[in-house]
């Protein structure tokens, strides 16, 4: 039986005929440059310790860390994010062992600047990781989450972290008025080439158990939900991120990516910043528990997920696939 041909102007798969032809019309491609790998580091010497609930994530101890950094910089990962896994006894109401000289963050800081000083090294700002109570703020005998007073432990944070040599500052605490308080403090020590990535639009999410259990960070009692943003607003992050616009932030993220790549585009369209996106661990760990019962493809579930940033208008992901996929980018 005979079909009479469609009277077609237009046939779009010509241009899905070949991989060669796909290749040259691609509209958004992710590269090695894209990417910033958050790291976890502990105390001690000799030490790689998986976390349960982001296979293929690791603590390391620093002198580990600097072998792993080096290999990942020689792949082309341009950045790291550090995260400290502080031991209890170290731990205190108000995060004192945030802002010491001596501290974990501040002596891997600078060790990393001396063994692969090239590297961009991007480092967290809040007290959850410091504090018995695993709030990101200072807490009353009511239990609120004080903003100003917290503001100010932030911003010796800051200044420590300044003076040990980081890149980045990345305020992720949610306190309002802290770029301002951050930037104004830096440039007054003449840290003035100390950037601040913002985290803008962090939400309170479900996406952030298994982070937690890798910092041993999960708060003690209540929740995140009256200093980070509600999951159902798309408005309050386009303010969020003009406020840190306007009080001085280099880079704005939204946190977390998949469930908010609305909010990545929307932002994109309305900033002349660039955008970053966390890839967190929620994220992560569904993609490889699937892999692990041979429900998906991982390498292509992870490349669609982290191209859909970019094509929503990420300018930098931030994922614990960065090495995954400097490796296959390769």
């Amino acid at each position: 039986m005979s079909v009479k041909p469609l009277n077609l102007g237009q046939r779009p798969r010509r241009l899905r005929r070949t991989a060669t032809l796909r290749r040259m019309v691609r509209e958004t491609t992710l590269s090695v440059d894209d990417l910033i790998y958050p790291m976890f580091v502990m105390e001690g010497e000799g030490q790689k310790v998986e976390i349960s609930s982001m296979s293929g994530c690791y603590r390391y101890s620093l002198d580990l860390l600097l072998r792993e950094i080096a290999e990942v910089y020689s792949l082309g990962i341009n950045a790291v994010a550090i995260f400290p896994v502080i031991p209890q006894h170290k731990k205190d109401d108000t995060g004192t062992e945030s802002y010491n000289p001596e501290g974990l963050v501040q002596q891997t800081v600078r060790a990393i600047k001396q063994a692969v000083p090239d590297i961009v090294v991007i480092t967290d700002i809040a007290l959850d990781p410091f504090t018995t109570h695993g709030h990101d703020g200072l807490v009353d005998e009511k239990g609120t989450i004080l903003n100003d007073s917290t503001v100010e432990v932030l911003v010796k944070m800051a200044l420590s972290q300044a003076a040990a040599g980081t890149d980045f500052v990345a305020p992720s605490d949610m306190m309002d008025g802290r770029i301002g308080a951050v930037r104004q403090a830096l440039d007054a020590e003449g840290y003035i080439n100390v950037g601040i990535l913002a985290y803008s639009a962090k939400y309170a999410s479900a996406y952030y158990g298994p982070f937690r259990d890798a910092l041993d960070s999960a708060p003690k009692f209540g929740d995140k939900k009256t200093y980070q943003m509600d999951a159902a607003n798309a408005r309050e992050a386009l303010k969020e991120v003009e406020l840190d616009i306007v009080e001085g932030a280099d880079i704005v993220m939204v946190k977390p990516a998949l469930a908010y790549l609305d909010i990545i585009q929307q932002i994109h369209q309305t900033t002349q910043l660039p955008v970053a996106a966390y890839n967190v661990s929620g994220e992560y760990a569904m993609i490889k528990a699937a892999a692990q019962m041979g429900w998906i493809d991982e390498k292509q579930v992870i490349l669609e997920s982290l191209t859909s940033m970019k094509r929503a208008g990420a300018d930098l992901i931030l994922t614990y696939f960065a090495k995954e996929v400097a490796l296959m980018l390769s």
